[in-house]
């Protein structure tokens, strides 16, 4: 068995789902490990990661309207340190996920045909958000 450890950087303009697969994949091809699990796991408290459909963009636009609508902004939070879209963006954050397993494939994650990795920004500034790869295998 062996381990890989890696920090992925992920610039985001602001909210959304922003496709992560290519940099995800192209690290473990790299790695060498045909057969194995990936964890990925986001540093933050507002921002979040799925596995979603990457062939309609209106699916990520869906997806962002349903969560708005799940934990609005000026809802009478008692936490607003950072603005109207801080505390949604933590149960956003709560609600989705901050990490993933994904089983490694002929040294590739095993997505589906239509299924994507997504960082999900829940905040409406842009970010460098922090994604942590772990991958162990053979």
């Amino acid at each position: 068995m062996r381990q890989s450890l890696t920090e992925l950087a992920v610039p985001t303009p602001g909210r959304g789902l922003h496709e992560i697969t290519p940099q995800v994949a192209g690290w473990v091809a790299a790695q060498g490990i045909e057969t194995g699990l990936l964890t990925a796991f986001c540093r933050h408290t507002s921002a979040s990661l799925c596995i979603q459909e990457n062939a309609a963009p209106e699916v990520r636009g869906d997806v962002v309207r349903w969560l708005d609508q799940l934990a609005p902004e000026n809802a009478g939070y008692a936490h607003d340190d950072e603005g109207p879209d801080d505390m949604p963006a933590h149960l956003k954050a709560i609600l989705t996920g901050v990490s993933l397993s994904i089983p490694i494939a002929g040294g590739r994650p095993a997505l589906g045909t239509w299924q994507g990795i997504y960082l999900v920004e829940h905040r409406r500034a842009p970010h460098r958000r922090k994604v942590v790869l772990h991958l162990i295998g053979a």
